[in-house]
């Protein structure tokens, strides 16, 4: 990775990036509403250290280098022990320079290091005075902070009381979740007031909020522990003199959340190589966690080590932050443009001025729907904050309304559908085109006849243009009418490829039935979700039958999908009526339905004794109550089905597939080339198995 740094040419350009600094610092700090993304404040930072080392004799007074938080934010409740910023590193070759710079201030190798997620919230130090949660403080200049302590009682993971009565200082992030984010805007906005940009923003605002009509939850994680004027001599000798390791695990026996609970704990090295490994594992489990970060702190973990390095007016010199490519830039929204999906979702998208995430030039985000635009206030014009991590979509955050200029325009929605020209149902949060999938026929066509659908050989995008320009077809049942004499009046159709596409629709006819949901696009129903509710069913017929109670019965559909599959599935009907008159089968083998009844019997039995048989029939499998999660290349038995086949191979053998790995996951087939989910199975502790050991283990099950 290039180190990034913004190239300054003169004494004038050099003040003004000065400026610009000082003001993105006192946004972020003090207020979380930066006029710069992380990335690019980072950028103009290392451009003006460069300039100054070059200039010694011109370096600016108000330079916010080698000051904490950039000399932007002061505070009134003075600390015990200086509160400093941390200096970066953005690739290995500069984490080794730094390591060897260690080595020279404390004279020998630093026999180990401490690695940890930087968390991306709001430095606090919180004070207990005899177990008892007494003060709240943040950085501030890093030698005296803000007093916060009205935010005790709403934040998570900070007790009011110790599990020991003691008097000490817990340092730590105070941060918004992903999920405590969405929250936070969604009762901001209810209470009239704007959008926060970024979960950070969002900390450093609500943390300071005095007053507030609402409250909302953050979350702290505990970094460090440190005696106060008053703890206990010796207390505060043991505290002097433990590693930063075993002062964590103290701070979580108090009971403080620390990170070792999460999918990225904290973790000692012995050697720099194993440093570099574990920045790796967590870059790699960046996207997937419930929290952000925006790097990885190395720490020097001995006592001695550190009290031997020092450390300067800024920053320790015994860590390190060595920082990951950034997730969020700022970037304006150009248009935005409105697309028809193949089951008439009207879905807007927003039109970016290009900017680099991570490695990537995004010139689109997701927009959600016209409902989202308006909670979030967007405009054409508006800066805008841009989230992407790994390879997650594009997302627009929030406008950064503190930018704006006044220029900006109101975004216009559709009046009609922007494909056809029908009238637009907007009746709920997703606009749809009254038309449906006829619509966009052609993309719901070809999404139904392909591989993890009907699979319906032969019949690509071109074939099906021809055969709805033709009107040979008009919905999905009718691909089962064709004869032969219809398909050689098409273009580049012989007698030879006219019989292998009605040989290969009529082996469609007999897929089993969990492939005809998904083929209809039915809203909430993926691959594996069809697979499911068809096991639970059997049957169409019962499928249809079930109102949105009974369709909760299902694994993993709650109160909000149920209803919208049950009305689809309605709305369907008469489609659903012409593809069985075609013969396509509608029974899924294998599955029992449910009594219509009971919800539970079958043949006569008592729920009782019929739920002992399921019960007796789902332990004989192999994977009876496991979740499987599949990653990297397959070999062997396995190596020639696709993802969804192993999918269905895995919940055919009693068990449930997913995609992603979390504590609930109980086994991860990692094949060739598994990355970060192997990485992540490990860290969590998660059975492995490689590929030929699973199909061992299924082997009954394959073919």
């Amino acid at each position: 990775m290039t180190t990034p740094v913004a190239v300054i040419v003169d004494a004038a350009a050099y003040a003004q990036a000065v400026e610009d600094a000082v003001k993105a610092s006192a946004g972020y700090y003090a207020g979380g509403t930066s006029s710069l993304d992380d990335d690019a404040y980072d950028r103009l930072m290392r451009g003006i250290a460069a300039w100054e080392a070059e200039h010694p004799d011109q370096v600016l007074p108000e330079s916010p280098t080698g000051k904490v938080a950039g000399g932007a934010v002061e505070g009134d409740v003075p600390h015990t022990v200086a509160m400093l910023s941390l200096d970066n590193v953005f690739s290995p070759e500069e984490f080794t320079a730094w390591t060897a710079s260690l080595a020279r201030r404390i004279g020998h190798q630093a026999e180990q290091f401490s690695v940890e997620p930087k968390l991306d919230g709001l430095a606090t130090a919180a004070r207990y005075t005899r177990g008892r949660l007494s003060r709240l403080i943040t950085r501030g200049d890093g030698t005296a902070g803000e007093d916060v302590s009205h935010a005790i009682g709403t934040i998570e993971g900070l007790p009011s009381e110790l599990a020991e009565p003691v008097t000490v200082e817990v340092r730590g992030e105070v941060l918004m979740t992903t999920a405590q984010f969405e929250h936070a805007n969604e009762v901001r906005t209810a209470h009239g007031g704007q959008l926060f940009a970024n979960p950070r923003n969002a900390a450093a605002g609500t943390l300071r909020a005095k007053d507030r009509a609402y409250t909302v939850p953050m979350t702290f994680f505990g970094y460090g522990l440190l005696p106060l004027p008053d703890t206990d001599t010796a207390l505060a000798a043991r505290l002097g003199e433990g590693a930063h390791s075993d002062l964590m695990a103290q701070v979580a026996a108090y009971g403080v959340n620390t990170t070792a609970t999460t999918a990225v704990p904290d973790v000692t090295a012995r050697t720099a190589e194993q440093v570099l490994a574990r920045v790796k594992e967590i870059a790699a489990l960046r996207a997937e966690l419930p929290f952000g970060i925006d790097g990885i702190v190395i720490k020097a973990d001995l006592a001695a080590d550190q009290q031997t390095a020092g450390s300067g007016s800024r920053a320790p010199r015994w860590a390190i932050a060595y920082k990951l490519p950034a997730v969020e830039k700022i970037t304006r929204l150009l248009e935005v443009e409105w697309n028809v999906g193949r089951t008439g979702i009207i879905a807007p998208r927003g039109v970016l001025e290009p900017v680099e995430i991570d490695g990537a030039t995004i010139t689109y985000a997701t927009l959600h729907n016209p409902a989202d635009i308006t909670r979030r206030d967007l405009r054409l014009g508006d800066h805008v904050m841009v989230h992407r991590a790994g390879d997650v979509i594009p997302r627009i955050e929030a406008p950064v309304a503190h930018l704006r200029t006044g220029d900006e325009q109101p975004i216009a929605f559709p009046e009609a559908c922007p494909r056809c020209g029908a009238a637009i149902d907007s009746s709920e949060q997703r606009w749809r085109c009254e038309n449906g999938r006829n619509c966009h026929l052609v993309a719901a066509l070809t999404y139904a006849v392909g591989r993890d659908q009907l699979d319906i050989e032969g019949l690509g995008h071109t074939r099906v243009v021809q055969l709805v320009e033709a009107c040979l077809v008009t919905d999905l049942a009718d691909l089962f009418t064709l004869t032969r004499d219809q398909l050689l009046r098409l273009e580049r159709m012989g007698e030879t490829s006219a019989d292998n596409l009605l040989t290969a629709i009529a082996s469609a006819k007999d897929r089993p039935l969990s492939r005809v949901p998904c083929a209809l696009g039915i809203r909430g129903t993926g691959r594996s979700m069809s697979r499911r509710i068809a096991r639970h069913f059997a049957t169409m017929d019962t499928i249809r039958a079930a109102d949105a109670e009974t369709m909760q019965q299902v694994d993993g559909i709650g109160t909000e999908k149920a209803p919208s599959i049950v009305a689809e599935l309605a709305e369907l009907s008469p489609l659903i009526d012409k593809l069985a008159a075609a013969g396509v089968n509608m029974i899924e083998p294998g599955a029992t339905p449910p009594s219509p009844t009971t919800g539970d019997t079958m043949d006569g039995d008592s729920p009782e004794a019929t739920k002992a048989t399921k019960a007796t029939e789902a332990t004989a499998m192999p994977l009876a109550g496991m979740t499987v999660v599949v990653t990297g290349a397959m070999t062997g038995p396995l190596e020639k089905l696709s993802r969804n086949q192993m999918n269905e191979l895995i919940e055919r053998a009693g068990g449930r597939s997913s995609s992603s790995v979390s504590k609930k996951t109980t086994l991860v087939v990692a094949g060739e080339g598994a990355g970060s989910k192997r990485a992540k199975a490990e860290t969590l502790g998660i059975r492995l198995a490689t590929s030929d050991e699973f199909a061992t283990l299924i082997a009954d099950f394959i073919g």
